[in-house]
């Protein structure tokens, strides 16, 4: 496939060189050449099959705007724009288009989430929880994504919102525990990135899954097929 990738940071990186090793063309647009979505124009997004956003939560929504006007689908590794997720429900159902989103890609963190939300039972029986995770310096949102997923999981699954304690500090690259404790005993549950490379794995191939494909898609549609 034609692979245009925003975003020339750590992550979008990796992306870049775990698509270019499965056989895919690349094409990569840096933040200071895409200023307000200025260089997504049909002409410049034509020859692409699909566009893998990994930029900055203020950046996503006029890239996503921009793509889904020129009906390309897309796959969002971004986070932190998690509030606009219905109208760009609406806006893919509208384009025709195929789209992909998830806070984490890492088939680890899926199965993470299966364990979390197993493990939820516990705030029926006495136990009390908090979320806790961190991650670098430089990362721009807090809560994570992923920790905002795995709140999401536990309230469904056991109908009470726990806290999210968050850390930014040196180079984590990113980890997240879900804690339960009761007078009896503690739980814990986590998951500790070593690198972002299964991270970028996990989003090339979302990226070949959504190829052809209408629709709008979280990557647990996906992940088990993998």
């Amino acid at each position: 496939m034609n692979l245009l990738i925003l975003g020339r940071g750590k992550t979008g990186s990796l992306v870049a060189e775990a698509a270019r090793q499965r056989g895919h063309q690349i094409s990569v647009l840096c933040a200071a050449d895409n200023q307000h979505a200025c260089a997504l124009t049909p002409a410049r997004l034509a020859p692409h099959d699909i566009v893998l956003d990994f930029t900055t939560p203020h950046a996503v929504m006029e890239n996503v705007d921009a793509c889904l006007r020129a009906r390309k689908n897309m796959v969002v590794g971004t986070t932190g724009w998690y509030g606009e997720l219905p109208r760009v429900r609406q806006m893919v159902e509208a384009s025709g288009s195929g789209f992909l989103y998830a806070a984490n890609f890492s088939v680890g963190v899926n199965l993470f989430f299966d364990v979390a939300r197993t493990a939820a039972a516990a705030l029926r029986h006495q136990y009390f929880g908090q979320i806790f995770e961190r991650h670098h310096a430089q990362k721009k949102d807090a809560p994570s994504g992923t920790a905002v997923a795995l709140q999401r999981i536990i309230k469904e699954a056991a109908k009470t919102e726990l806290e999210v304690i968050s850390f930014r500090e040196g180079d984590v690259v990113g980890m997240h525990e879900l804690v339960l404790d009761s007078p009896a005993d503690t739980i814990y549950v986590c998951h500790d990135a070593k690198s972002r490379q299964g991270f970028a794995d996990g989003a090339v191939r979302a990226a070949e899954w959504l190829a052809g494909k209408k629709g709008f898609f979280d990557f647990k549609d996906v992940w088990r097929e993998l």
